[in-house]
């Protein structure tokens, strides 16, 4: 593999990066080129101030074999590698690699970074999901070529498999649940006029309807704090991307006309991930978030998803409609 440092963003590989990404052993959406784009313009909403681009690709004969989405950044005074979308706002990232050429190309990309930067001594990786075949096969490279190797769990990034259809999936959880969910959902449609829920799909309304979303979102202390005017500008550009990739499902629950719940979803390929929600204070006493969810869910089992990813967090609600977990991780290696 012949190994090529980028300092800017390869436009001309744009569309092999993508395509290589839907054979990888990583195809998640924070992985393509244009997320990953956006989160570098922006540097992750404003997340790292100090922060120097080193895209890594591997190329051979019959083109893009892998991409290693660097940024150099210091951490605790060190030089170190780490993925782009670290550490807050995207949660899922890995290398894109076929299956059959991971381990040459992460066993080529570590001997390349220890004789490209003799400074950079760390390789810290964050948010690679615990079933990735990159973190045994990245043991096994750092035990190979000298390099210290440190695994630890970060999160539980809880999910819910779909398996059958509505009735199925709610036959599956706790019986008290199932009951509340049932009853959240028959409250809300007698409300009467005015309510439902919608998937808002039209480009025109794409700005007014994420303004609407992330003022919800700003009703959260948490999250107003979060939400800077850059990290909202951040979170605009990652809804315009993905609904020209078309794979945006932003959805909201009204109660007589007015946005109680919203939910920034990505529908990607058989899976709704939970990238962000939002509630409407207003209307608490109607549980919105619950309603919506439970809609997004019945939906999902009627359209062939088979599985609704919560993502990062082990809020005690994932659990109730019946989630399960996994983990995101944090490998790193020192030389």
């Amino acid at each position: 593999m012949h190994f090529t440092l980028h300092r800017q963003f390869p436009q001309g590989l744009r569309n092999d990066w993508d395509a290589l990404l839907k054979q990888s052993t990583a195809d998640v959406p924070f992985l393509r080129y244009d997320f990953l784009h956006q989160w570098w313009e922006t540097r992750g909403g404003g997340e790292w101030q100090q922060a120097e681009l080193n895209i890594i690709t591997a190329s051979n004969d019959s083109g893009l074999t892998g991409v290693a989405p660097f940024f150099k950044t210091l951490q605790n005074g060190q030089h170190c590698l780490m993925f782009l979308g670290s550490i807050e706002v995207f949660d899922y990232l890995d290398f894109v690699s076929r299956a059959e050429d991971l381990p040459g190309f992460l066993e080529g990309l570590v001997s390349y970074v220890g004789e490209l930067d003799p400074l950079c001594n760390v390789i810290d990786l964050y948010n690679i999901i615990n079933h990735s075949p990159t973190i045994p096969i990245l043991q096994a490279t750092a035990s190979k070529l000298g390099w210290a190797f440190n695994l630890e769990p970060i999160q539980p990034s809880p999910y819910i498999p779909l398996t059958g259809d509505w009735e199925t999936y709610l036959a599956g959880i706790d019986k008290k649940q199932r009951h509340e969910i049932r009853r959240k959902m028959r409250r809300f449609e007698e409300i009467g006029p005015g309510t439902r829920w919608y998937i808002a799909d039209d480009p025109r309304k794409l700005d007014a309807e994420m303004d609407d979303f992330l003022n919800m979102m700003s009703q959260d202390l948490d999250k107003h704090v979060f939400l800077t005017p850059v990290m909202r500008e951040f979170m605009h550009q990652i809804a315009r991307v993905s609904m020209e990739a078309g794979i945006l499902q932003l959805s909201f629950l009204e109660i007589e006309g007015e946005k109680a719940a919203g939910k920034f979803i990505l529908h990607y390929q058989d899976r709704l991930l939970a990238y962000n929600s939002a509630v409407e204070t207003r209307f608490r006493e109607h549980s919105p978030g619950w309603v919506l969810l439970g809609y997004l869910l019945q939906w999902a089992t009627e359209n062939g998803i088979h599985e609704f990813d919560f993502m990062r967090g082990n809020e005690e609600y994932k659990y109730r409609f019946g989630a399960r977990d996994r983990f995101v991780m944090r490998a790193t290696l020192t030389r």
